[in-house]
C-alpha cells in the first residue's frame, strides 16, 4: 500500500509507551496517547531503549494491521539506535502501517513525516559506519597486542603442538585425532600448520 493514499478509512490507533526505570512514570505518555485516540496501549516499563528485544514492543508490532497507526509520545520511546528505529519504520511502511510521534509532530501520513524515513536511513548508515570503524580499530589494537582476532579457536596453540607431536612421533592418523577431539581433519591440519607444530 502507498502511504501517500488518502486515509479516510484509517484503522486503529495503537499506542506504545516505554519508561527506562521504575522511578519514571508512564502516566504522562498514557495521557497523551489517550488524548490522541489510542484505545489500546502496549508498554515496556523499566526497560532501556537500547534494548532491541522488548516484550511490549514485540506484542504491539504483532498486533498492528494494515492502515493502523503506531503512536508514541516521542521517537526515543521506540528506540535509541538509528539502525533499530530505521528497521522498525521500514517494517511498518512495508506492512502499510502509519507512525506518529506526538511531541515531535511526526506523522508518516504526510510529506514531512515521510521525510523521516530518508533522515533515519542516513543516520542509520552513519551509525553502521561508526560501529564498523570502532570494530576495526578494536581488532587492530587486539592484533597488535598479540591477541587472536575472529572466531574463537577450536584448537589452542598448545593443543595443536601436542597433537602434532603425537602425529609425528606416535604415528596416530590425523583422521583419528580429529575424530577424538571433535573437529574436521582440515581444521586439525590448519591448526597444526598455524603453530608450525610439525617443524619441531
Amino acid at each position: 500500500m502507498d502511504l501517500k493514499e488518502e486515509t479516510t478509512n484509517r484503522g486503529r490507533k495503537i499506542g506504545y509507551v516505554r519508561v527506562s526505570d521504575h522511578d519514571q512514570t508512564e502516566h504522562l505518555q498514557l495521557d497523551a496517547l489517550e488524548a490522541a485516540g489510542c484505545h489500546v496501549v502496549y508498554g515496556d516499563l523499566g526497560v532501556s531503549g537500547a534494548k532491541i528485544t522488548r516484550k511490549g514492543l514485540t506484542d504491539v508490532l504483532a498486533d498492528l494491521e494494515t492502515r493502523d497507526t503506531l503512536v508514541v509520545w516521542k521517537l526515543d520511546r521506540l528506540g535509541r539506535s538509528a539502525i533499530h528505529l530505521n528497521q522498525i519504520l521500514i517494517e511498518l511502511r512495508n506492512r502499510g502501517v502509519f507512525f506518529q510521534a506526538l511531541t515531535q509532530g511526526i506523522d508518516t501520513n504526510n510529506a514531512a513525516g515521510r521525510m523521516l524515513y530518508g533522515l533515519l536511513a542516513v543516520f542509520a548508515e552513519f551509525e553502521r559506519e561508526q560501529i564498523s570503524d570502532r570494530t576495526k580499530a578494536g581488532m587492530a589494537a587486539a592484533k597488535k597486542r598479540g591477541k587472536h582476532v575472529g572466531r574463537p579457536r577450536l584448537i589452542t596453540a598448545e593443543q595443536a603442538r601436542k597433537l602434532a607431536r603425537e602425529i609425528k612421533y606416535v604415528g596416530t592418523p590425523v583422521t583419528e585425532l580429529a575424530r577424538r577431539i571433535g573437529v574436521s581433519p582440515q581444521t586439525l591440519v590448519r591448526a597444526i600448520h598455524n603453530t608450525r607444530g610439525l617443524d619441531g
